[in-house]
């Protein structure tokens, strides 16, 4: 009775070694990209829960708005990201930004990202 071998040459094993090698590569620019996405998505919540929002004046919703951001390690959003827009009852906050971060030599990966909440909580404001 004769014995064949099975399983993977070194030349399989390189060749997926490779394959899963460069997914985590990729995983490793895109999922700090969504992490920031969503601490932008929560701090557009938290702030949506905060009293007297929706009489506050922009500025101060901004203010508020990029001091939880900056809490939470965020970068990318810049000041002109922001729009804050008059709207029945309150404020609707729209955040929209791109984030750009080089994989391979002229290879980039690049994420779009928009957000936005309408910040009608009412309440006593400070």
């Amino acid at each position: 009775m004769k014995r064949t071998q099975s399983g993977i040459t070194l030349l399989g094993f390189i060749f997926v070694l490779g394959v899963a090698g460069l997914f985590i590569y990729v995983g490793m620019k895109v999922v700090p990209m969504y992490m920031e996405y969503f601490s932008v998505k929560k701090s557009l919540d938290g702030l949506a829960l905060e009293p007297g929002i929706n009489n506050a004046s922009p500025d101060r919703i901004r203010s508020l708005f990029f001091r939880r951001l900056y809490v939470n390690y965020s970068d990318n959003v810049k000041p002109e990201n922001v729009k804050i827009e008059r709207m029945q009852g309150g404020w609707k906050m729209i955040v929209h930004y791109e984030v750009r971060r080089p994989l391979i030599s002229n290879l980039d990966v690049v994420g779009n990202f928009d957000a936005e909440k309408e910040l009608t909580h009412g309440g006593p404001s400070d």
